[in-house]
């Protein structure tokens, strides 16, 4: 025989207080003076009976359903992206309500079609996430609503969004190799036209200029964005008479191409070449030899970032325009046993 469902009534009964005390102190309603005793009792009274709130009454009292989309196109299948999904859960969490994720591997019928099926169970807002920085439009079927693009950019004024800073990022990593004292240095960028490409490298030039170094002493190589094509390009740049000492790679895929490349030219890491990654997978960074000092993705707190940034605009008084921010956060520095001084 199947328990009944607990009911409202039935708190208030146990507690011995009425049916709207016990609505205003579970839903937790502003403006109320109720005694502290008598909340005590109510949640009692709640927690000893097994009671859960009505999620279909809840919406249809509150307006929300207690629930976020995120949709993305393959940061659901990559664990290197998964700490989004986790910064953005978290600040999700605390507002008692569930983060919906979809998986649209860059379909863009199934992506319309998952939105849909978002909207139709009524979430509160969408995260409109990539799995990489770049510049996209959002669909206009979220137009209007609460969004906030995740991990890329978008040139509608009216939408908010957080990228990682590439161009900081760039900076930093050049920053590493000038404190040691590198005065020759070259970065194997990744070929594709992409934001990273572009800003990663203007970042590292610039510090290398603030450095005093000259444009001789600073080689940019290009290639594919895989342990293959860095190598190829890191063996040309490795040839060249004025050969860096110090040596930035797009991410952490490339250093390993460089690090082979080094290997069979006979040069030791960090003895006779620092290497600097990005991305700081760990799996790669901790487990070259030596360990890979690398730049960390913001992902936890880009999700995080956006979530709150969300609910920021959810939580708009009725009538007033939605808050519009954006973001650009740094990538912090992990420092392993890849860099030092160049040899004299």
């Amino acid at each position: 025989m199947t328990q009944s469902r607990v009911t409202i009534r039935d708190v208030a009964a146990a507690a011995g207080v009425s049916i709207t005390t016990v609505s205003h102190v579970l839903t937790n309603a502003s403006g109320k003076r109720i005694a502290a005793e008598t909340r005590s009792r109510v949640h009692r009274a709640a927690t000893d009976l097994g009671y859960a709130a009505n999620p279909v009454a809840r919406t249809l009292r509150t307006q929300r359903s207690q629930s976020v989309g995120l949709v993305g196109d393959e940061i659901a299948t990559t664990p290197f992206a998964g700490k989004i999904i986790l910064g953005a859960q978290d600040v999700v969490r605390k507002h008692d309500a569930v983060l919906l994720v979809t998986n649209t591997a860059y379909d863009a019928e199934l992506e319309q079609r998952e939105i849909r099926a978002l909207l139709d169970r009524h979430v509160d807002g969408i995260l409109y996430a990539a799995m990489y920085h770049r510049v996209l439009a959002v669909p206009a079927v979220l137009h209007g609503g609460p969004v906030v693009v995740l991990n890329a950019r978008t040139e509608d004024p009216a939408v908010s969004w957080v990228v990682p800073d590439e161009y900081a990022g760039g900076w930093d990593a050049a920053d590493v190799l000038v404190q040691a004292g590198h005065r020759v240095v070259g970065m194997v960028n990744n070929e594709d036209d992409i934001p990273a490409s572009h800003l990663r490298e203007a970042g590292f030039r610039a510090r290398c200029a603030q450095a005093g170094l000259s444009d001789a002493n600073i080689t940019v190589v290009y290639a594919s964005p895989l342990p293959e094509g860095a190598y190829g390009a890191t063996v040309r740049l490795l040839a060249q008479e004025n050969r860096p000492t110090g040596l930035f790679a797009f991410n952490d895929r490339m250093a390993m191409g460089a690090y082979r490349a080094a290997a069979v030219g006979g040069l030791r890491i960090p003895t006779d070449l620092s290497v600097v990654g990005f991305d700081n997978l760990e799996i790669i960074a901790e487990g070259l030899y030596p360990s890979l000092t690398s730049l960390t993705l913001p992902h936890y707190e880009m999700g995080a970032w956006a979530a709150d940034q969300l609910y920021a605009q959810i939580d708009a008084p009725a009538g007033a325009p939605a808050p519009v921010r954006t973001a650009k956060l740094r990538c912090p520095v992990v420092h392993r046993a890849s860099v030092t001084s160049p040899p004299r």
